[in-house]
């Protein structure tokens, strides 16, 4: 198997330890993996370990619906000695939590599980595990790793791929054609939203969710709000209101599809109450709902750039300063860096505008502006580095 070392890494200190291993993400980015390379690690470290791999997605263990038929299965299944216990899409099993708390007070078992909806695991299962669990969010593919799975150099032309289809993993098993694979990506947006979205919020109005969520697609970057929302259905004689829209949108999150973005006063450090921006955890999923339109292509890079932030440990926000906007702050280990994200820099104005709002913040701390096309021979401009989208996925 390819290793995503990316997180193997970070979770690999946590081998053995006392605490509950929650790796959470959006579907099909590829969390099963990693739990199988979780579970190929502790077979090197020992060859004799008792792995007990339960895959909820998988029919022979269908019946596992209830924290009382997990536990039965469990009882039947460890020994004497060391139990790895490994559960992917724990969510689909009611009551999980009662039987990972049970199990996290014996001394001979190892615990990691893996789940789709970020609700159930920052409010269930914190109530039954608070301190007793680290979570690790799994993304899809980055570039790097895009590059290493479809055994590709690392150029423009993956880069265009990259920017097209997304970094859904399985991807690597279709031909490189437009129809199968955004097919294949339109059916796992059908499985998100109705197994983790419809589903489990009992959503009534299936119509307006996909309606709102290619809107939310069609305006990745752009200052969000639900009142804005609002007004624009109210145009298109749509009524719906306000805790509506924010309760779709909610749910759209926690099952990692789409992530909110607040907005934050580089002076003052405040979060701003109202207006934010949203961007898809992959790319691929955002642009088989709309198409993938050179003309959004802007768009496309601003959203690749957060989730590479994001992929390297950054919380990231959207930067505003004296009615200045900052595409990104991101923050990371108590440093901070400043990012302007540009598609080209084809004139004197777009560079002024890109370089001249960083310049205008009054700190020491690392200004980028990351842009599709090549700069100058120095990479600077006045301090400010500059980067293509290349290098930056590449090296950053």
């Amino acid at each position: 198997m390819i290793n995503r070392s990316i997180y193997i890494d970070k979770i690999r200190p946590f081998f053995n330890k006392k605490i509950i291993k929650v790796l959470t993400g959006q579907r099909r980015v590829g969390k099963s993996y990693v739990l199988k390379l979780i579970i190929e690690q502790i077979k090197i470290q020992n060859p004799l370990a008792n792995i007990i791999y339960i895959d909820k997605e998988k029919y022979e263990f269908d019946y596992l619906r209830t924290h009382e038929q997990l536990m039965a299965y469990i009882t039947k299944q460890k020994v004497a000695g060391m139990n790895y216990l490994i559960i992917d899409e724990i969510q689909d099993i009611e009551g999980f939590e009662r039987v990972l708390r049970s199990l996290y007070d014996e001394d001979n078992f190892d615990i990691y599980c893996s789940g789709s909806n970020a609700n159930i695991f920052s409010s269930e299962l914190a109530t039954y595990l608070s301190g007793r669990q680290i979570t690790f969010q799994i993304g899809s593919l980055n570039f790097n790793e895009f590059c290493l799975f479809h055994q590709c150099e690392k150029n423009e032309k993956s880069l265009w791929n990259y920017l097209k289809y997304g970094g859904l993993p399985y991807l690597i098993h279709l031909p490189e054609d437009d129809t199968i694979r955004f097919e294949y990506l339109n059916n796992i947006n059908s499985t998100i939203l109705y197994r983790d979205v419809i589903n489990r919020n009992q959503i009534r109005d299936i119509r307006f969710l996909n309606d709102l969520l290619k809107f939310v697609a069609d305006n990745i970057g752009n200052i969000f709000s639900a009142t804005k929302i609002s007004e624009y259905l109210k145009n298109q004689k749509i009524t719906k209101n306000v805790a509506l829209i924010l309760d779709y949108l909610s749910h759209i999150e926690n099952a990692f599809f789409i992530n909110r973005v607040l907005r934050i006063d580089i002076q003052g450090k405040r979060h701003f109450d109202v207006g934010e921006k949203y961007y898809f955890e992959d790319i691929g999923l955002r642009n088989s709902l709309i198409g993938f339109n050179p003309t959004d292509i802007g768009k496309i890079i601003e959203n690749i750039v957060f989730l590479q932030l994001k992929n390297k440990g950054f919380t990231v926000k959207i930067g505003v300063s004296e009615n200045r906007e900052i595409d990104f702050v991101a923050t990371k280990d108590g440093e901070t860096i400043y990012v302007q994200v540009a598609y080209l820099l084809a004139d004197a104005k777009v560079i002024e505008r890109e370089f001249g709002n960083l310049l205008k913040i009054e700190d020491n701390y690392p200004k980028y502006v990351i842009s599709f096309d090549n700069f100058s021979a120095k990479n600077t401009y006045k301090g400010i580095k500059h980067l293509t989208l290349l290098e930056f996925l590449i090296n950053f």
